[in-house]
C-alpha cells in the first residue's frame, strides 16, 4: 500500500529506461542531456546486469577480416558497411561520453590469428579495405606476419585491425554509474519489470512484489531478455564464456586478439591472458539466459589456451565466468519505435 506521498511523488516519471546496462544507462544520459529538467528512471532486476556489459572482455570492436568476410556471405555488403559504422561510431560516442582514462581506453593493437586453412582470406584483404573505405580513415587490415615471431602464438598468419582498441569494463561502467547519477538520474536496482500497460497519455510498468511505475514514455534495453517483457521480438539470447589465468611470467603479447571468425578472443589484462569464446561449438546449448559454465566449451578454452596462445607452457586459471548476449535472423541491432510511447534499443548482438 502506497503512501499519499509516495503517490504523489515517487512513482511517476518523464521517461522510464528498463535496463542499467550500457545501453541504459547511455539511452538516459543521452535524454537528460536534450531535456534536463526531465526526470528519468532506470529500472534494473538485479543489483547488477546480468546481460553482457559488465560480464565482457573488453574489446572494443568493429570486426575482424574474416568475421566480415562471414558476414558477406549473408549480408549485401552495404548492411555489412552500415554495421561496421555503427560499431565505430558508439565507440566514439562512448570515448566522447567517458573520457579514455576514465575507462583505461588504449589502442595497443588488434590482431587476428590466420590459420591454413583459412589463408585464401588474405587475398581478399584489399576487397574489404577498398569496401570499408569510404567509412574509415584508412585501412583497416594488414598483414603483420613478421610480428608473429615474437609474440610466442602458434598461428600461420597475423592481421592486425587499425581501428579496434580495448578498455576496462568496469571503470566504464562506473563511469557511467557516475555521470548519470551526477545528472540526477535514478538507478533503481532490484527492480523486476513483469509487463507494460500502455495507455493513450501514459505507460505503466508492473514490477514484480506489486508496485506499478508510470511514465510518459519508456526505453526497453534489456537486450537478450526483452522477450520476458515483449513477447515475438527476433530476438535469441547466446551465452559467452570468458576465463582468466594467473598471472603469467614474461607474458610476450599485448593487445587484443581473435581467431576463427571472431568466435574466439583473447587479450593481456594485467599481466594474465583473459580468454573466451567457443559458442560456435554448441549453439543451441548456448542459445540460453542460464549463467552455469559449458564443461565442453571451458575444456576447448583451456585447450586452446595450451596449444595456441601459450604453446607449451602450463598455466593455472583463476577465474572464470559467462555473460548473455542477443542475436537474431541478421546482425542488424533493433533501434525503433515499438509503439507511440514504447521504444526499443535492443539486440546489440556479440560482445567484445
Amino acid at each position: 500500500m502506497l503512501s499519499y506521498w509516495e503517490k504523489q511523488s515517487l512513482i511517476g516519471y518523464d521517461c522510464i529506461v528498463i535496463g542499467s546496462g550500457i545501453v541504459g544507462l547511455s539511452t538516459a544520459i543521452s535524454l537528460k542531456e536534450k531535456a534536463p529538467r526531465r526526470r528519468i528512471a532506470v529500472l534494473e532486476r538485479g543489483l547488477l546486469p546480468v546481460g553482457a556489459s559488465t560480464r565482457n572482455a573488453g574489446f572494443a570492436c568493429i570486426g575482424s577480416l574474416t568475421e566480415i568476410l562471414d558476414d558477406l556471405e549473408h549480408m549485401p555488403a552495404e548492411t555489412v558497411v552500415q554495421l561496421v559504422n555503427l560499431r565505430r561510431k558508439g565507440l566514439q560516442l562512448l570515448r566522447n561520453r567517458i573520457g579514455d582514462e576514465r575507462m583505461d581506453y588504449r589502442e595497443n593493437g588488434s590482431y587476428e590469428l590466420i590459420s591454413a586453412p583459412e589463408a585464401p582470406a588474405l587475398g581478399r584483404l584489399d576487397e574489404v579495405n577498398e569496401l570499408l573505405g569510404g567509412i574509415l580513415p584508412g585501412p583497416a587490415f594488414s598483414i603483420a606476419d613478421d610480428k608473429l615471431p615474437k609474440m610466442g602464438i602458434a598461428a600461420q598468419h597475423l592481421i592486425q585491425n587499425n581501428f579496434e582498441g580495448e578498455l576496462n569494463t568496469g571503470k566504464m561502467m562506473r563511469t557511467l554509474i557516475d555521470l548519470a547519477i551526477e545528472r540526477g538520474i535514478e538507478i533503481k536496482t532490484g527492480c523486476e519489470v513483469l509487463g507494460m500497460d500502455e495507455r493513450a497519455d501514459i505507460v505503466s510498468v508492473r514490477i514484480k512484489g506489486g508496485l506499478t511505475l508510470t511514465a510518459s514514455y519508456v526505453c526497453v534495453c534489456t537486450n537478450a531478455f526483452t522477450t520476458d517483457i515483449i513477447p515475438g521480438l527476433d530476438i535469441s539470447p547466446g551465452r559467452g564464456q570468458v576465463l582468466v589465468t594467473e598471472p603469467v611470467k614474461g607474458l610476450p603479447f599485448k593487445g587484443i586478439y581473435h581467431f576463427d571468425k571472431g568466435y574466439y578472443y583473447f587479450r593481456e589484462l594485467q599481466g594474465r591472458v583473459l580468454f573466451g569464446g567457443g559458442r560456435n561449438l554448441d549453439f543451441e546449448g548456448e542459445t540460453t539466459t542460464m549463467p552455469e559454465l559449458n564443461e565442453r566449451i571451458q575444456a576447448d578454452l583451456e585447450e586452446k589456451l595450451r596449444s595456441i596462445i601459450l604453446p607449451g607452457r602450463e598455466v593455472a586459471i583463476e577465474h572464470r565466468w559467462s555473460g548473455i548476449m542477443a542475436f537474431g535472423q541478421t546482425k542488424q541491432p533493433v533501434i525503433k519505435a515499438h509503439s507511440e510511447r514504447v521504444f526499443l534499443g535492443v539486440r546489440m548482438g556479440a560482445w567484445a
